[in-house]
């Protein structure tokens, strides 16, 4: 890939896993005026990340935007990052955006003030700047189809994929699903009895569409048919060692 690879790293940032909640997102919830309403297909995403809200005209948070004092915060955004495989625990993520709406053609602008990102390693405050001049991962929008069709159509690959997972992450496993999807890599869910883990599968360089996806996961499937399978070597030794 040559100089495709400069500045790559395993993993998205926060304010591009921020964009990338943001794009994929269907619903959000909004608190404002001691009230709050959840809103389905109703909102859009401009390129700097101000959140567009289409609501009714009747709508208390029509009423609080416009009586809100301009510049103040006076509004909390809510979005769920839902895993589209189920999994235990599928909330992936979720996004705050603190801020004001102001009115424009009939629609709410919201402007954020203070981006909240918390995932499973805990909560991040999301540089301003970095957000506004952020984009969500390439393959955000189309993450739900592509996870579900390798869990259902290709369940055989993911067990393959499972190979180059260690033997640790795996110990007391009874079920394994693709839990996400981005430019920089695969992770997996390591589903036990009790509790689970994630185990990440990086990519060798990223992939910035679908076409991109399909040889990268290739290369992951190749070098999990080239390694031994951990559990089986694990076996051996215990017979080996009750033989002996």
């Amino acid at each position: 890939m040559g100089d495709d690879t400069h500045g790559w790293t395993a993993a998205p940032s926060a304010a591009e896993r921020a964009r990338s909640v943001l794009a994929a997102a269907w619903s959000c919830a909004v608190t404002a005026g001691g009230g709050r309403e959840e809103f389905v297909g109703a909102h859009t995403v401009t390129e700097d990340g101000r959140v567009l809200l289409d609501v009714p005209e009747d709508s208390a948070l029509l009423t609080a935007a416009v009586c809100a004092p301009r510049g103040e915060p006076s509004a909390v955004l809510e979005f769920a990052d839902v895993a589209p495989v189920p999994v235990r625990d599928r909330i992936r993520a979720r996004l705050w955006l603190a801020g004001w709406f102001s009115v424009r053609d009939g629609r709410l602008a919201f402007q954020p003030t203070r981006v909240v990102l918390r995932q499973a390693s805990g909560p991040v405050l999301v540089d301003l700047d970095d957000f506004a001049t952020g984009a969500p991962d390439p393959l955000a929008t189309a993450e739900a189809r592509l996870l579900t069709h390798l869990a259902d159509c290709h369940p055989d690959a993911v067990e393959r994929l499972t190979r180059l997972v260690g033997m640790s992450s795996l110990h007391g496993a009874v079920r394994v699903q693709p839990l996400a999807v981005d430019r920089h890599g695969l992770t997996l869910r390591i589903e036990r009895v009790r509790v689970g883990g994630d185990v990440r599968l990086p990519f060798h360089a990223p992939a910035d569409d679908v076409a991109a996806l399909a040889e990268r996961m290739h290369v992951l499937l190749s070098q999990a048919s080239a390694a031994t399978c951990p559990r089986a070597p694990q076996r051996q030794r215990q017979r080996t060692d009750g033989d002996g």
